[in-house]
């Protein structure tokens, strides 16, 4: 293994930010460990399209979270970022409020014509705690059943609080709740995704007042379980929220609900709605959000010019450019490629949609090992990449090329090391960490 000095500016400063900062950074999905630990370069200096420059110097193609997610139309997208530009030189804060709030209220209720009234927050975890509290308040019960990861916050990690302490945190695992108050054990229930006989037998048990879900994640749901899961709602006077900070703006313009024809009294919006810029909205029908008058909601920061600026800026061009079908176009390439060259090298592996958020997992006991060895192969070829991808306006298909031609090599790499038993020795680093496991 390398020593320090050999390391590079970008891993010496995580090293330094692990004694200052708790985790290293402000997020999970970011940390160094997940994708190759001593390896990955964990800082940027530039971000444009999809080539990103470390500290080093170092430029690397990104087929890996793009910004976690955040930058569908590619980093730095030249639109936005004029737009942007122009907020700022007008002055992104004041005493007053923002127009661009209302303009863009009117483009989401276009897009959704279930909803007619939107609040806004700047993340997509705030927002769905925001949409649990109006949720809460419209229906005045407390309790929730719920399908899928929906954030930090405390109404959603109490889901991991057991009656005995010892087994806090087996149902989601990988996320501690620690800190989380012991008196809110039993107010956030989950179930699986298509297993409606779950979410039935979790409302004959306790006084569910709000269901929350993600409408669709890598699962397609099975026929008639959405509408399903809305009639239940119905039944025990629950209120409906469709968290869609990560399928929203990726498989159409809007909630990817819109699809199946299945329309919630909430749905939360964040991440690629604004490529990049902080931005959530918190959409819903008007008899469900006038509950928000009778509860506090209120932040400075949700009144910035840039996030709204930003939003109108991405979903003009989203929609201008029907930038959702580049991204199943992308994405079927990527999953071709995969398929094609697995087979070729005599590796098993299972791929995942939808195409804008692809994925691919090795069927493979040392899974973890593989996916670090992968990483680390594909770092030497200057590609930041990991096992998904969320694909964007920017990837081209020319990139894509570049990119399968990295994976051949690396995939010739990793057939080798699984018939000679050798994965482990080659790693230079440690193995990567796992992350959290989800309901969908």
């Amino acid at each position: 293994m390398n020593d320090k000095k050999n390391k590079g500016k970008s891993q010496n400063l995580w090293k330094e930010a692990k004694k200052i900062i708790p985790g290293g950074n402000q997020l999970l999905s970011k940390r160094a460990e997940m994708f190759a630990p001593d390896q990955w370069p964990a800082y940027f200096k530039k971000a444009r399209g999809i080539k990103v420059t470390d500290l080093d110097g170092r430029t690397y193609l990104d087929f890996s979270r793009m910004g976690i997610g955040s930058c569908v139309l590619g980093y730095a997208d030249p639109d936005v970022n004029r737009a942007v530009k122009k907020a700022i030189d007008s002055g992104s804060m004041s005493t007053l409020n923002s127009p661009e709030e209302v303009s863009l209220a009117k483009i989401l209720i276009r897009l959704h014509p279930w909803a007619q009234m939107v609040r806004y927050a700047r993340t997509g975890g705030e927002a769905m705690s925001i949409a649990v509290r109006i949720a809460r308040a419209a229906s005045g019960k407390d309790t929730v059943a719920f399908c899928g990861y929906h954030g930090w916050h405390d109404w959603y990690l109490s889901g991991n609080l057991a009656s005995d302490k010892n087994l806090d945190g087996h149902l989601l695992p990988g996320l501690l709740p620690k800190g989380v108050p012991r008196g809110l054990i039993h107010t956030a229930i989950p179930f699986r995704y298509n297993h409606i006989e779950e979410l039935e037998a979790i409302v004959a048990r306790h006084d569910v007042g709000v269901i929350v879900i993600e409408p669709y994640r890598h699962e397609e749901p099975k026929e008639g379980f959405l509408q399903k899961v809305k009639e239940i709602a119905r039944k025990v006077g629950a209120t409906l929220v469709f968290d869609e900070v990560s399928a929203a703006f990726r498989r159409n313009a809007g909630g990817v609900h819109l699809l199946y024809g299945v329309n919630p009294d909430i749905a939360v919006l964040a991440k690629a709605m604004s490529n990049g810029y902080p931005m959530a909205a918190i959409i819903g029908t008007k008899k469900v959000m006038e509950a928000a008058q009778g509860t506090f909601i209120s932040s400075t920061y949700w009144t910035e010019r840039v996030g709204p600026v930003a939003a109108l800026a991405t979903i003009h061009k989203f929609i201008k450019k029907k930038v959702h079908l580049h991204l199943a176009k992308i994405g079927k390439e990527i999953e071709a490629g995969w398929i094609a060259l697995a087979s070729k090298h005599g590796i098993a592996i299972t791929t995942e949609g939808p195409y804008a958020m692809v994925g691919l997992s090795f069927n493979d006991s040392n899974k973890q090992e593989l996916k670090t060895l992968f990483v680390q192969e594909m770092l030497k070829r200057g590609f930041l990449t990991e096992l998904s991808i969320y694909v964007t306006y920017a990837h081209t298909s020319s990139d894509v090329k570049k990119y399968l031609k990295a994976v051949d090599g690396v995939f010739n790499i990793i057939a080798r090391a699984i018939k000679e038993g050798t994965v482990g020795s080659l790693l230079e680093g440690p193995v990567a960490h796992s992350g959290f496991a989800r309901l969908n």
